[in-house]
């Protein structure tokens, strides 16, 4: 099994931690991405609703648990293809979250692109945009390493 093993800077990475925590709570009870079935029977569209949701925070929960004790104490996170889609997915309902609640006067350029002056963001955004291109980089780090992984399954 490919596996990939990246060593993180704790100073840097654990109050983002803190962001990804904050809007995984934020996310509550919401899709990332909501769905619209109105032509579907609304008991079956609730049903799905609540299965997606579920799978939504199982994800979730599986990126927050890479950034365990043993994290803290050695500063690396593992990505491996049994974990790789499940973060990738993590990583993109957190990211759109961030964008819907904290970065919505960004243009996509500079959300894609990282080119900010990060001095001129309030506190706040600031730390919802390193999150969300710390996410960015988590992502393209698994495809990259692991692409054949996440294209075979």
């Amino acid at each position: 099994m490919k596996r990939i093993e990246v060593k993180l800077s704790l100073p840097v990475v654990a109050p983002l931690l803190d962001v990804i925590k904050n809007t995984a709570d934020n996310l509550g009870d919401r899709l990332a991405t909501p769905i619209t079935l109105d032509d579907v029977d609304a008991a079956f569209r609730g049903e799905w609703r609540e299965e997606l949701l579920a799978e939504q925070t199982a994800e979730i929960n599986t990126l927050l648990a890479l950034f365990d004790s043993e994290f803290f104490a050695t500063g690396v996170v593992g990505f491996d293809e049994s974990n790789a889609i499940v973060i990738v997915r993590a990583c993109s309902a957190v990211r759109l979250r961030l964008r819907e609640r904290y970065l919505t006067k960004l243009p996509d350029e500079i959300l894609e692109g990282g080119d900010v002056e990060l001095s001129v963001l309030d506190d706040e955004v600031r730390k919802a945009f390193m999150c969300y291109l710390f996410l960015a980089t988590v992502q393209e780090l698994i495809i990259q390493h692991l692409d054949s992984a996440i294209l075979d399954s």
